[in-house]
């Protein structure tokens, strides 16, 4: 409870003059080594810190000329693909085309085969009657 600022604290301006010169008195002189040394040993820290972020800067930047890399070599090989399946679509109409075409120039010939066949039977026929 002593602690408290009581109502007869708050109004009383020498009790806060008071108070403020007890505080600064509590602080300790300031060491100009240690100041000194917290200064060096900062500058060692941000030296640090530089050459780990310019570190890390070349890294992020190889890391990213080979997702590059990569990106162009896929793209390539997609590209190359699509070509490629193109390609072999065509090819595959082209011989479909090339097939009926046979196909079509194949008809007389299956007229002929007809016709060797009834030719065939027809000499089976007079070989069995000379027998």
């Amino acid at each position: 409870m002593s602690s408290k600022p009581g109502p007869e604290r708050d109004t009383d301006p020498h009790g806060r003059h008071h108070a403020l010169q007890r505080s600064r008195a509590d602080i300790p002189p300031i060491d100009l080594a240690v100041l000194k040394d917290l200064e060096i040993l900062t500058q060692e820290v941000a030296l640090k810190v530089d050459q780990m972020m310019k570190s890390l800067s070349g890294t992020i930047q190889n890391m990213t000329a080979l997702s590059v890399g990569y990106i162009q070599t896929y793209r390539d090989s997609v590209d190359s693909l699509g070509e490629s399946v193109d390609m072999s679509i065509k090819g595959m109409y082209t011989l479909m085309a090339r097939c009926e075409e046979l196909d079509r120039s194949m008809q007389p010939i299956h007229t002929l085969a007809k016709q060797i066949r009834e030719i065939k039977r027809t000499l089976e026929m007079f070989e069995t009657l000379c027998k």
